[in-house]
């Protein structure tokens, strides 16, 4: 197929956050490298990182200008040199970066088919989310059956998935969202659905717990609820996952890991994981083999967004005014 000189995308023009997002309709199509390919974007996945780096707070993120988004799926029509797989034709879903354009590079390794049956749209989670998910219950989080685990934002895209994992592993599940989104929460398997923005989180997690507290926690939130999260664990064997801050930093001590919170604290980042850790992630594509194979992975539809409203999807993704997985289409 012909491939243009230009595009239309989304450049980040200061670090002043998603307003000052603007549409371009001039930008250069991205030159092809040793080892990438080339893909007409299909659909764009929203991420609280992409606020993040909008703000300048995500650690060694672009500066402005920069065209923005970072995961997408769509159709490889051109490939660099020593590239063998995919080939011209083929729908991927990856990451790289520039995802918010109608054209996007990404290195040939992490070009991954979309499965057949689903559409480009339905596979974004398999990037980001449902990795992540993965990752902080399994061969972080340990997390086994008969076992407590509290997920933060358990409507967002990542908590759902999360839920639907924890259920099927065996867990007891205690989401967290605000009360309009109580109802998808639950209908996602959930036991119980907590109020995300009362002040007494940690009581109510540890009156369903009988005052034992959960065993794995799921924090995303950050902020003020990291505290609850601490407190709502259980002493010395307790894991608490952090794989975001939505909600802002939060400071622990190491007099506060002795005498206050004796628990685990892990970090995760998915992509830190990839690379560092490949034996790791190996177990966590097995997992999720295993969960598409059991029907637990399906395709889910992701609210979509014109690419010039990408402004409009980070805004509502950043005031948590949104519920599931959220797609810009070029």
């Amino acid at each position: 197929m012909s491939i243009p000189a230009t595009m239309r995308a989304l450049q980040q023009t200061s670090l002043n956050g998603p307003q000052d997002m603007r549409l371009i309709t001039e930008a250069p199509v991205p030159s092809l490298g040793r080892g990438e390919v080339l893909i007409r974007v299909t659909a764009a996945g929203v991420n609280f990182r992409d606020v993040m780096q909008s703000y300048g707070t995500s650690p060694d993120g672009p500066q402005p200008p920069y065209v923005a988004g970072f995961e997408a799926s769509g159709e490889v029509v051109a490939v660099g040199e020593e590239v063998t797989s995919p080939r011209p034709g083929t729908r991927v879903v990856g990451v790289g970066a520039g995802a918010f354009a109608e054209y996007m590079v990404l290195p040939a390794a992490a070009a991954v088919p979309v499965s057949p049956g689903w559409t480009e749209q339905q596979a974004l989670g398999l990037m980001v989310n449902w990795p992540t998910a993965v990752a902080a219950l399994k061969p972080l989080g340990g997390i086994t059956a008969g076992q407590t685990v509290l997920i933060h934002a358990a409507a967002g895209a990542t908590g759902q998935a999360a839920v639907a994992v924890a259920k099927h592993y065996g867990a007891t599940v205690i989401g967290t969202a605000s009360p309009a989104k109580h109802e998808t929460v639950l209908a996602l398997g959930a036991d119980h659905v907590l109020d995300s923005h009362r002040g007494d989180l940690a009581t109510e997690v540890l009156t369903l717990t009988g005052g034992v507290g959960v065993d794995v926690v799921l924090e995303s939130a950050g902020g003020a609820t990291f505290e609850a999260s601490l407190a709502a664990t259980k002493r010395v064997t307790g894991r608490v996952v952090v794989y975001g801050l939505a909600g802002g930093e939060a400071a622990i001590t190491n007099w506060d890991l002795v005498y206050k919170h004796q628990v685990h604290l892990i970090g995760l980042n998915i992509g830190v994981l990839i690379q560092t850790a490949p034996q790791i992630f190996g177990q966590v594509t097995g997992e999720l083999s295993a969960l598409m194979a059991a029907g637990v992975l399906t395709p889910v539809q992701a609210t979509a967004y014109d690419l010039a409203e990408g402004p409009k999807a980070l805004a509502e993704l950043e005031t948590r005014a949104t519920v599931g997985k959220l797609a810009l289409l070029p």
